[in-house]
């Protein structure tokens, strides 16, 4: 088969989205598919070249963004769009409410090639009510032509669907996780790099957020939880790691006035082997967040065997609880402050907690087994394309 993603951005800043396009599309065309990624050229790898690139059979195509950039306009994506998808049997798109939204549903209605929508969590009611009435402009102008004509709704857990469900207009869902790739965390550093590189945290418990620093993340909850940990004699130290998304200052301004500054780190995003060391120091791994359709972050502590405490707002909660890998608290100060505080306390029952998180990712969210879902998800897809071509030149006849 022929797949094409479109995303606004391969930039790794952009956080979650970009990184899962990119690895959904490698692990496709491992199964000897031809798979191409078309996105403009906001940083990220997709810029390097200002044009084409190749990356692990991946054929990568950047445009150049335009005004007004913040709806990631571009008038070559589109008009390349329009000659391209004429080639490809499944179009694959990503987030919702962008202009390359608009320009791949229309060049997919041009060419009747389906297309297949990730939402990226947009239609979980707390995010689907941000911003009302710009995305309703938005809606009335070609979002809900878009999401109703699709030909599936990727969702990539069982809550996410169920919540997303009554502002899909309709359109058919289908629940495809994400994964990682193993090999990447199979030699994580030795213990102590990033202690050793970040003095301040000493010996100390490292509690850990990494991720883009958004409000959805419930940023603040973690910092005051943290603050009250603290004040109850919890001797552990703070580590935010992830791109600015406009809640680094309010972080800050939190824990100096909780008197919590100094035992807390804020690194600015991190990458590479800076990234899995810290993952290899880390004690515990906390998400409180508002909404969260899946959490890739989630997924690379735990296979760095790193329990988690994370909200029920997180879509993959029922799995982590079913697995005794991690703690669900609501998004509560005070009780992820306990949560904290008595899962640091008990060392031996953090490990097993790691080890049951190391299984459960060896066993349900690795790229080979994602791939072949999607594989098959496209598939679908494709036939219900073949046989609407077939039943037309049928009635031709």
């Amino acid at each position: 088969m022929r797949i094409l993603h479109v995303i606004a951005s391969l930039a790794p800043e952009s956080g979650g989205p970009a990184k899962a396009c990119f690895e959904m599309a490698r692990a496709v065309a491992r199964r000897g598919h031809r798979v191409a990624i078309f996105a403009t050229d906001h940083g990220g790898p997709a810029g390097e070249a200002g044009g084409r690139s190749v990356r692990d059979g991946v054929e990568i195509r950047a445009f150049p963004r335009q005004f007004p950039k913040f709806f990631a306009t571009s008038w070559p994506l589109a008009q390349a769009l329009l000659v391209e998808v004429g080639g490809v049997d499944v179009v694959h798109l990503h987030s919702l409410y962008h202009f390359h939204n608009w320009a791949a549903a229309r060049a997919c209605r041009r060419h009747g090639v389906p297309y297949i929508l990730r939402p990226h969590g947009t239609l979980d009611p707390y995010q689907f009510r941000q911003h009302r009435l710009r995305k309703y402009v938005m809606e009335a102008l070609f979002q809900n032509s878009v999401t109703r004509r699709a030909a599936a709704i990727h969702y990539t857990a069982e809550d996410e669907m169920r919540i997303s469900t009554p502002y899909a207009l309709g359109a058919p869902g289908a629940v495809v996780p994400l994964g990682l790739d193993l090999e990447e965390y199979r030699e994580l550093p030795a213990k102590g790099s990033f202690r050793a590189a970040h003095p301040e945290v000493g010996a100390r418990p490292i509690i850990l957020f990494l991720g883009r620093l958004h409000r959805k993340k419930g940023l603040d909850v973690l910092a005051r939880a943290f603050a009250q940990c603290v004040r109850r004699g919890t001797d552990a130290h703070l580590v935010v790691a992830g791109p600015d998304g406009g809640m680094a200052g309010p972080i800050r301004r939190i824990l100096e006035g909780e008197g919590v500054a100094d035992r807390a780190t804020l690194t600015g995003m991190v990458q590479g082997e800076e990234k899995l060391a810290l993952l290899a120091d880390a004690d515990l791994f906390v998400l409180p967040s508002w909404s969260e359709n899946f959490g890739l972050a989630i997924a690379e502590a735990l296979v760095a065997g790193v329990p988690v405490l994370i909200s029920e707002h997180v879509n993959i909660w029922r799995e982590i609880e079913a697995a005794g890998c991690g703690r669900v608290e609501p998004v509560d100060a005070a009780r992820v402050a306990a949560g904290m505080a008595e899962m640091l306390r008990e060392p031996a029952t953090l490990r097993a907690m790691g080890e049951r998180g190391k299984r459960l990712i060896a066993e349900r969210f690795v790229w080979p087994r994602i791939g072949a879902a999607l594989e098959q998800l496209y598939a679908s897809v494709a036939e219900r394309r073949f046989s609407g071509l077939m039943l037309s030149a049928a009635a031709r006849r």
